[in-house]
């Protein structure tokens, strides 16, 4: 069983450096690993994939030893662990909102006894048998101890629950999603319970969830739009704060495109 990179950062109390990818470029993941990145979240709720593609991604993360994170669009137990068959790190679930969403995701994703996952070892997970199956081999409880999940606060209900979702065996850390959150708190009837009633802003919400993880010891995390942002975020405490991904690439293009702009500006006043 391949041991993940990032458990080893949330459980030392350390930074686990994350890039996200929600498109099949085999390519990118050598890259990620190459730039010592610990995992690759990968974005299968918002982007179509399709299986064979799936298990590509996840054949080259374990053949270049990066962690990927699946951010699935399914919460159907078969499914899930079938991901994990085919050699996923752990998960990002989206819309975590009540402690029993999170208990049912951990039944899910866990081997008895934490959990209720069906048993096949036939995967890369497993080493195609040869290891889930070899005499003395540790492999449910392997399984159970190198498989990660992240619970996505991103509703007022989930602010609400954050106490009891962070108290969920099984949940390793809880990760804000500034976007929706972001969205419902300004669009939604105040929902949040709060001292005189007063309205609840990003920052506070941050606040709470982090207070949440430090008090459950787990970690958490949140996506940033910027470097001041990331490191704020880092000095408060977030183990994970993803940075950079395909979609960064355009950045690329763009600075090349700029280069190229110069060039020929040059060359024709040249002429």
């Amino acid at each position: 069983m391949r041991n993940s990179k990032v458990l080893v950062k949330f459980r030392g109390g350390e930074f686990a450096r994350f890039c996200g990818m929600g498109h099949f470029l085999p390519f990118f993941i050598r890259h990620a690993s190459y730039c010592q990145y610990d995992g690759i979240w990968f974005d299968l709720e918002h982007r179509a994939m399709s299986d064979r593609e799936v298990q590509s991604v996840l054949a080259l993360c374990h053949l270049h030893d990066i962690d990927c994170m699946i951010r699935p669009s399914t919460r159907e137990p078969a499914r899930l662990y079938r991901y994990l068959e085919d050699g996923a790190a752990g998960f990002m679930f989206p819309f975590v909102n009540n402690a029993e969403i999170a208990r049912q995701l951990v039944q899910a994703t866990k081997f008895p006894p934490q959990g209720n996952r069906g048993v096949d070892g036939a995967g890369l997970d497993g080493d195609y048998v040869i290891g889930a199956w070899a005499e003395g081999s540790d492999y449910f409880e392997e399984a159970n101890n190198q498989t990660f999940i992240l619970a996505q606060i991103e509703t007022p209900e989930a602010v609400e629950n954050v106490n009891e979702i962070a108290s969920v065996e099984g949940i390793d850390c809880l990760f804000i999603g500034p976007g929706d959150l972001g969205r419902r708190l300004s669009t939604l009837p105040q929902t949040i319970s709060t001292q005189g009633g007063t309205s609840i802003n990003l920052d506070e919400v941050i606040q709470r969830v982090s207070k949440a993880a430090k008090e459950t010891n787990k970690a958490w995390g949140i996506t940033a739009g910027s470097l001041e942002a990331l490191g704020k975020y880092r000095e408060m405490g977030a183990q994970v704060v993803p940075w950079g991904g395909d979609f960064s690439l355009t950045g690329v293009l763009e600075k090349c495109g700029q280069q190229l702009d110069q060039v020929l500006k040059k060359n024709k006043a040249g002429e």
